[in-house]
């Protein structure tokens, strides 16, 4: 893609984020776009978000577990960036329009907190545990301009990985004492049962996502930083949210957060 249809297509984006609404698919409308194209388009959307003030505190990684492979239709991992204004505290009311949530969706996921620098190629599972300070529940409460979710991998990533806004909990455990592969994960809405997983979900081992990510983002010259927030995909099928809606949940070892939304 040329250079001014990545910046154009970066700043409808912003726009449709700040504004609260939906676009048509962008591969439906450029059906020759390539990850790394979309790439550069998110790149583009985090200038915005930059210039606006916000500031670069970490990585996500998304659709990296079979169910939330298979109910998005896209069928490997993608990537997007944190900013502090996409953080909100554990306990918190969110307001939907005060968000621009436009169709949310909540996931429970085991977040990384980095020590030191990691950048790939080359990062291992292991490097990934001895960097990181320590890990914590999460719960990552995506969202997509794009209409209906009708999303293909080069919409997902252009889009900053359908990230909305995130929680993490206060509970901090060092992830050299924990097996992060069994750590079982049950999640609520309004007190009802809303999911379960373990952390096997997630490409056999939560740190295994972390470092593909760390892998994937090296290829293109982008290190991890010590300090940075990683969250390392969901460990169950998304749940859609609403105004009124409380999610609560517990990961074996971890311990918990919760999040409930307004209008």
């Amino acid at each position: 893609m040329e250079a001014a249809l990545i910046q154009a297509l970066g700043e409808e984006l912003f726009a449709a984020l700040r504004q609260g609404k939906t676009l048509a698919p962008l591969t439906e409308r450029h059906p020759d776009i390539q990850i790394e194209d979309a790439y550069r388009i998110s790149l583009r959307l985090l200038s915005c978000r930059e210039a606006q003030g916000e500031r670069l505190i970490g990585k996500k990684i998304g659709v990296t577990s079979k169910p939330v492979q298979d109910m998005l239709g896209v069928f490997q991992p993608d990537f997007g960036f944190l900013t502090d204004a996409m953080q909100v505290a554990d306990g918190s009311t969110v307001s939907l329009a005060g968000a621009g949530l436009i169709q949310p969706r909540a996931e429970g996921e085991i977040a990384f907190m980095l020590k030191s620098d990691l950048q790939g190629p080359g990062v291992t599972r292991e490097d990934v545990l001895a960097a990181t300070a320590w890990v914590a529940p999460c719960f990552e409460i995506v969202d997509s301009r794009i209409h209906d979710w009708k999303i293909k991998i080069q919409d997902t990533v252009a889009d900053n990985a359908s990230c909305g806004v995130f929680v993490i909990g206060s509970q901090h455990s060092d992830p050299r004492a924990l097996d992060l592969a069994a750590a079982a994960m049950q999640m609520w809405r309004n007190d009802v049962p809303a999911g379960s997983g373990l952390g096997s979900a997630v490409q056999g081992h939560p740190a295994e996502a972390v470092a593909w990510l760390a892998n994937t983002l090296g290829a293109f010259g982008i290190p991890f930083k010590a300090g940075e927030i990683i969250l390392s995909g969901s460990l169950a099928p998304l749940v859609p949210a609403a105004a009124g809606d409380r999610f609560t949940m517990q990961i074996e070892g971890l311990g918990g957060c919760s999040i409930a939304f307004s209008e």
